[in-house]
C-alpha cells in the first residue's frame, strides 16, 4: 500500500492489503459491527414483546373464570340408605323317607283245620327267612328279623368263620411275603451299616483266594412277631462264592432282634431279603 494511502485507510484494509478480499473473511470483518447491531435491536425488540404480552390481559380470561367457577353444595335432610337385606337361608331339604321292608304281619296262632286256612294267614316255613312286623307290606328284602350276620374269615374279619381255628387271630399267624411296613434292623440303614462294618469279615473272598471284584450275596430270613430271626439262608450268591455265602449267613444270624414287619397295624411274621456286597480290591 501507498504511504500517502496509509492514514487514510482504516486497520482493516491494512490487514487485508494485498490479500484476496473476495474469499469473504474481509467482507465479515468489515460488516460485523453492523450485524452486532442489528442482533442486538432484534433481541431488544422481542423483549419488549415478551414483556408487554405479559401485562395484556385477554378480553375472554374473565369468561372463561366465570364459566368454571365453582360452588359450594350443601346437602340438607340426608338420610343414609338402609342396608340391604339378607337373603334367607335356603329351606334344608326334605328328608328321604326311610325304605319300606318287606314283612308279614304276625298272627297268634290258631288250631284249626287246613281247609279252614286263608291264604294270608299261612304261617312262613321253618327254612324261610322272614321279618315280623305289625303289618304285611312289600318292599326291601332282608335275611330275616332272627338270621345271624355274616362271618368273614381273614384279616379284618371276625376269625370265627369256616376254615378259622377260633382264635381270633385269622390269617395274621402266617408267613406275609408283602406287607405294608417292611421288618427293618434297629436303627435303619445307618445303624446296618455301621454294624457290617464292625461283624462283617470283609477279607472273607480274599483269604479264599478271590480275584479282584464285587462279590454280591443276597440272604433270606424270617423276622418274627417279635423281632427275633430264623430260617436263615443265602439265596443268591457267586460261584463260586469264596466263603461270603457263610460269611454273609454267620453276620445276619448274629445281628440280634429286628423290628417286625406291620400289616394292619398289627406285627405280622415278614421273610425278608438282605443283600450284603463283599468288594476285593486290585
Amino acid at each position: 500500500m501507498d504511504a500517502n494511502k496509509i492514514l487514510s485507510s482504516s486497520d482493516l484494509d491494512i490487514l487485508f492489503d494485498g490479500r484476496n478480499k473476495e474469499y469473504g473473511a474481509y467482507e465479515l470483518r468489515k460488516t460485523y459491527a453492523k450485524r452486532i447491531r442489528i442482533a442486538l435491536l432484534g433481541t431488544l425488540a422481542m423483549v419488549v414483546l415478551f414483556v408487554a404480552s405479559m401485562f395484556i390481559k385477554p378480553k375472554n380470561d374473565d369468561a372463561a373464570a366465570k364459566k368454571f367457577e365453582v360452588k359450594d353444595v350443601k346437602i340438607e335432610n340426608y338420610k343414609k340408605p338402609p342396608p340391604p337385606k339378607k337373603a334367607p337361608p335356603p329351606p334344608p331339604p326334605p328328608k328321604a323317607a326311610p325304605p319300606k321292608i318287606e314283612m308279614k304281619q304276625f298272627t297268634v296262632p290258631k288250631v284249626v283245620k287246613d281247609e279252614l286256612v286263608k291264604p294270608d294267614e299261612k304261617p312262613p316255613k321253618q327254612d324261610e327267612k322272614i321279618t315280623v312286623g305289625p303289618v304285611t307290606q312289600h318292599g326291601l328284602k332282608m335275611d330275616g328279623a332272627l338270621a345271624a350276620p355274616p362271618e368273614v374269615k381273614g384279616i379284618g374279619g371276625t376269625g370265627k368263620g369256616p376254615g378259622s381255628g377260633g382264635t381270633g387271630d385269622g390269617d395274621y399267624n402266617k408267613e406275609f411275603t408283602s406287607v405294608q411296613v417292611e421288618a427293618k434292623y434297629p436303627g435303619g440303614p445307618a445303624a446296618w451299616k455301621k454294624y457290617l462294618e464292625r461283624n462283617l469279615r470283609q477279607q472273607t473272598p480274599v483269604d479264599n483266594g478271590a480275584p479282584p471284584g464285587q462279590y454280591v450275596v443276597v440272604v433270606s430270613f424270617l423276622v418274627a412277631k417279635d423281632g427275633t430271626t430264623s430260617e436263615v439262608k443265602a439265596i443268591s450268591a457267586p460261584d463260586p462264592d469264596y466263603g461270603t455265602s457263610d460269611e454273609a449267613v454267620r453276620v445276619i444270624e448274629r445281628s440280634g432282634k429286628w423290628q417286625p414287619a406291620i400289616q394292619n397295624g398289627r406285627q405280622v411274621i415278614y421273610r425278608e431279603k438282605q443283600k450284603i456286597i463283599f468288594q476285593v480290591s486290585e
